[in-house]
């Protein structure tokens, strides 16, 4: 059987029928990889993972070229909610907490979408906790009053609630402070590590991605224009120079 989880075959997508947001993107997701989607802001990154989630439709979007397939299967065949069931789970950009519940019921909602009974919510929580110690400490606190590292911190444990297979991120680390940047990347490699979960992440911070992930795509203008292997990229000054920005992590 294929190990490929995830696979974006010449995707093409518009939004209202007229705008063209991506054109012709391929790239594969390799069960038990972490894989960087790299790109400008509005080069085409959070399209193509709302279109791997199914979510294009609720903003007008449509794929009107190529094919996404979850294991093995077209996206389009099963509502979000679906996926999320089947193990794909996004974490989409902005962290969408419910900002007057606190860090805990943000947690658990991400178990109940799964449809977690209670036994298998307290070891999710025990996992989240014990991945991100700062939120064991803060977990009666209302999320609307946390800081912005805790939560995307809690965006990221509520979405791992709902025990991925696949899990997909947009800029987990927009507007955070280095340190924090580079704990929570910590956490997802340590996670990928010793439980095999495979990441599919978007980030403008190249540097941090490319060190944390195995393979790297990047976008420019709605187009797949390179991929490889992360450390090669890495390694190459004139990639970095002319695709990657040179972020500091």
């Amino acid at each position: 059987m294929s190990d490929v989880l995830l696979e974006f075959d010449n995707v093409s997508v518009r939004y209202a029928g007229a705008i063209a947001a991506l054109h012709g993107v391929s790239l594969k997701v390799h069960k038990g990889e972490i894989v960087a989607l790299l790109g400008a802001n509005g080069a085409g990154k959070t399209t193509l993972l709302k279109a791997a989630s199914n979510l294009l439709p609720a903003e007008r979007g449509q794929i009107t070229g190529g094919h996404i397939l979850f294991r093995g299967r077209d996206v389009t065949g099963s509502s979000p909610h679906d996926h999320i069931r089947k193990g794909l789970v996004p974490v989409l950009e902005g962290r969408r907490l419910f900002r007057s519940l606190t860090i805990e019921e943000n947690l658990i909602t991400g178990a109940v979408g799964r449809g977690l009974r209670r036994a298998a919510i307290a070891d999710g929580l025990e996992q989240v906790y014990t991945l991100f110690p700062r939120l064991r400490d803060r977990r009666l606190s209302v999320a609307g009053l946390t800081s912005g590292g805790e939560q995307q911190m809690a965006a990221i444990g509520r979405g791992l609630m709902a025990r991925p297979d696949l899990f997909v991120l947009d800029e987990p680390s927009m507007g955070l402070a280095p340190l924090v940047v580079a704990e929570i990347f910590d956490a997802l490699t340590r996670l990928n590590t010793e439980t095999g979960l495979t990441i599919l992440v978007a980030e403008q911070n190249s540097s941090v991605a490319l060190r944390h992930a195995h393979h790297a795509t990047v976008i420019e203008n709605g187009r797949s224009t390179l991929s490889g292997r992360a450390s090669d990229l890495a390694a190459r000054d004139d990639i970095k120079a002319s695709y990657l920005g040179g972020h500091a992590a």
